[in-house]
């Protein structure tokens, strides 16, 4: 053993907000060191470390090539990566989501297409009509090229001024616009080695739809409702291996039922500041993981 993790991270996270330094001490309290790495360090020996956490990596999506093939050296190295490469692969195109729903689990209503395109738009606005859409890439992080799509805009004007970032071949989703994250908020909810941790609250500021920190939005610990954790648990079980942490994003439909918005399993902010047990929860789950 090298009791050594690597929390794997980005190059700098000026203008992010992260809380993993606060894993530091619950590691250290069972004599294992932890070092952030940017998982762009071509330098890196992965083989000093026991495992890799994929944490704040919050650039891969501007290549993910590249950030796939660091996980397969990883996962090829002495270092036990988590959550691994298979689960990174499934969860990396939010196109899990047609699996959900084809496993019975509640998701959010959404139109798939290889591009935004005049077509796409007129299917959606046929399905959802006299409705605000969304649309955002198959593959995205931090609500990057999201945008809402009003009533009034005519297809040509949006295609003409948002077209040209989903060009064919970004496979794009297009959704209703769910008034009820505006109006009271978004769940998420926290999962250790598959058991519930902690849950917060994230509303967005006024006149925005995104919720992350980032974009102004706000957060507040949160107990979940039954048929949220329910929901959220339904999703979970899909996942036919062990993680090391989800986090399972929830929002009311209409009809105020819970439903699936994301399924995050390789970088989504844990918000262990809520919590001050759950960053020793993170550590007890890695710690029954890897004695199996």
């Amino acid at each position: 053993m090298n009791n050594r993790v690597a929390i794997l991270s980005m190059d700098s996270l000026e203008g992010f907000f992260s809380y993993d330094h606060l894993l530091e001490q619950p590691f250290r309290e069972h004599g294992i060191q932890v070092e952030m790495v940017s998982w762009r360090d071509a330098q890196c020996d992965w083989n000093r470390y026991d495992a890799v956490i994929i944490r704040t990596t919050w650039d891969y999506q501007d290549d993910c090539d590249a950030f796939l093939r660091v996980l397969q050296t990883i996962e090829a190295s002495s270092a036990r990566l988590m959550n691994s490469l298979a689960v990174t692969q499934w969860n990396i195109s939010k196109t899990y989501l047609r699996e959900l729903e084809e496993r019975g689990v509640p998701v959010v209503p959404t139109l798939w297409a290889s591009h935004l395109n005049a077509n796409a738009l007129a299917e959606a606005r046929s399905q959802w009509p006299n409705r605000d859409l969304i649309v955002k890439p198959a593959v995205s992080a931090n609500a990057d090229d999201t945008f809402p799509i009003p009533t009034s805009e005519s297809s040509g004007a949006l295609l003409q001024r948002i077209g040209a970032r989903f060009p064919e071949g970004r496979d794009v989703m297009l959704q209703p616009f769910l008034d009820s994250i505006v109006e009271n908020g978004e769940y998420s909810l926290f999962y250790f080695g598959g058991e519930y941790s902690h849950a917060i609250k994230k509303c967005p500021k006024n006149g925005d739809f995104r919720v992350q920190e980032e974009h102004g939005g706000t957060f507040a610990l949160a107990t979940p409702s039954t048929a949220i954790k329910a929901v959220a648990e339904q999703a979970l079980a899909c996942v036919n291996e062990e993680l090391l942490y989800a986090r399972i994003d929830v929002a009311m439909l209409d009809d105020q039922t819970p439903a699936i918005i994301e399924m995050e399993l390789i970088e989504p902010s844990l918000y262990f500041g809520v919590d001050a047990a759950s960053p020793k929860r993170f550590v007890q789950a890695y710690l029954k993981l890897t004695k199996e």
